[in-house]
């Protein structure tokens, strides 16, 4: 388990958000692409973009950084 500062923390927060912001755009104008090899790469990068989360996800489960706690 790793044990991350809170600087750290911040960072990866910031992170996440970026790349969940970026995909959510990139999706969301995908219908506005006419050219095939720009459609491509968009797909291309979409799916790089959701791969990082992913691992962003897992590293956060991973580590248990995020509490569940209700109250």
């Amino acid at each position: 388990m790793s044990r991350i500062s809170t600087m750290e923390m911040l960072q990866l927060r910031e992170l996440l958000q970026m790349e969940t912001n970026s995909v959510a755009k990139a999706k969301a104008t995908m219908s506005l692409i006419e050219d095939d090899e720009l459609m491509t790469l968009a797909k291309s990068g979409i799916q790089a973009t959701e791969a990082r989360i992913k691992g962003m996800q897992k590293f956060i489960s991973d580590n248990d950084l995020v509490s569940m706690e209700v109250h």
